[in-house]
């Protein structure tokens, strides 16, 4: 699944070309997503001019007087910049045509949607999808003691707390391991048992995963293309763990350990990361 440094990545694609610019038309050739697209969104928003593309969570939103379009990319979609002549290819549900440029979201398993959030329903923020999500992981407000106070009492493991979106956005299944990983911490560890100390060095070690993955453009899926159509290349090139079950750890060389949690692989060190 596409995840925060994904999604950030083809914000940034979509943002220096959207950003100021008349949507000449949005033509929805598939409208079954998860939920299905509005038949009126065309009519509501070509030939409308878009103020500004942001994100929250795994979210798109690309801002318009008038209101919001939701866009998430489900489990494999993407939104790229394609070029005037190309022809749509199959599993391609949805355009942007501006004057000099078009986007197509493409999701083969259509997880995604793209959904309207009007001006006078009030802030985007309140929107149903996006109303209880947890704070951004490079908010200044995003500290240790915040995580801290957060995890007391939850019993759940701290993968499965840091999966959850509630307390921190954007650090999923993947990333959440690579942070763990860096951080010591045995993602079976129960979230309320971490001390203030343990969850500076967490909070430290997911905006260093987090950080790196924006600087190389993320890569969570091995299809993944961002909003230029060029392919991530982070975890398939530096991944401590992610997918390297059975391989020497590249500190204690130990083998790296997979185990199921909530339906996801988790990767991990036995040894680095002891309970």
């Amino acid at each position: 699944m596409p995840e925060l440094p994904e999604v950030e990545t083809t914000r940034r694609g979509i943002a220096t070309i959207m950003t100021g610019k008349v949507l000449e038309r949005f033509v929805v050739y598939e409208p079954r997503m998860r939920w299905p697209i509005p038949a009126e969104l065309p009519a509501t928003i070509s030939g409308h001019t878009v103020l500004s593309c942001e994100r929250r969570g795994k979210y798109l939103l690309i801002n318009f007087r008038h209101g919001t379009q939701i866009v998430h990319l489900g489990m494999s979609g993407s939104l790229r910049r394609a070029p005037m002549s190309e022809e749509r290819r199959k599993h391609d549900h949805a355009e942007w045509l501006f004057d000099d440029a078009r986007f197509l979201l493409h999701d083969p398993r259509r997880f995604g949607a793209v959904l309207w959030h009007d001006a006078a329903a009030g802030p985007v923020a309140d929107h149903p999808l996006l109303a209880k999500l947890g704070i951004e992981p490079f908010d200044p407000l995003f500290t240790a003691d915040y995580l801290y106070q957060r995890l007391r009492g939850k019993s759940q493991a701290i993968k499965q707390a840091l999966l959850a979106g509630d307390i921190v956005v954007g650090v999923g299944n993947i990333y959440a391991s690579e942070a763990l990983f860096l951080a010591r911490i045995n993602p079976k560890t129960a979230a309320g048992s971490l001390s203030r100390a343990r969850c500076h060095t967490l909070v430290q070690a997911i905006l260093t995963t987090l950080g790196h993955a924006l600087e190389s453009g993320g890569s969570t899926l091995r299809d993944y293309v961002n909003a230029t159509g060029e392919p991530g290349a982070y975890f398939a090139l530096h991944s401590s763990v992610y997918e390297k079950s059975g391989k020497p750890c590249s500190i204690c060389s130990t083998p790296i350990r997979r185990i199921v949690q909530g339906q996801r692989a988790t990767y991990f060190c036995p040894k680095c990361q002891r309970r």
